[in-house]
């Protein structure tokens, strides 16, 4: 299987990692809405949502929650965005929830958005660190 996500689970594919535990992995979206913005992953490949096990929805969104709150956290942010697509705009065939830090009046309209990239390395694994510190707090 040819999963960019899957190679980032397994450890063979760099990603700015902010959670890793036995059911999902959350890291940095390469190009984000803004600094923070994070995807959290299933462990197991599945495509979308609606491949993903019953019992793996409460311990996945507990995760997808955790990941939210660190990202207000780390990021100052007011609110986050939380959004998943099931095939149409899915990029990458792994199902993949988007946590977007928020802020009132951040411009942010409508679902098309345009993407930014971080400054360099360093600033992308000082967002990182920010949102691991925060996240690790953050009752699973």
């Amino acid at each position: 299987m040819d999963c960019v996500f899957c190679a980032i689970v397994a450890g063979g594919a760099a990603a700015h990692r902010v959670l890793d535990d036995g059911v999902a992995v959350a890291f940095l979206d390469t190009k984000p809405l803004f600094p923070g913005h994070t995807l959290v992953v299933p462990r197991r490949h599945v495509a979308t949502l609606t491949d993903l096990a019953a019992d793996d929805v409460g311990p996945f969104f507990r995760r997808v929650r955790q990941v939210a709150a660190g990202v207000e956290r780390g990021m100052a942010a007011e609110g986050t965005f939380v959004a998943e697509n099931n095939r149409v705009s899915q990029s990458v065939p792994h199902l993949h929830v988007h946590v977007v830090p928020r802020l009132r009046k951040d411009r942010l309209r409508g679902f098309f958005w345009p993407r930014g990239r971080y400054a360099d390395d360093a600033e992308a694994a000082a967002v990182a660190r920010r949102l691991r510190n925060a996240i690790s707090s953050v009752e699973a």
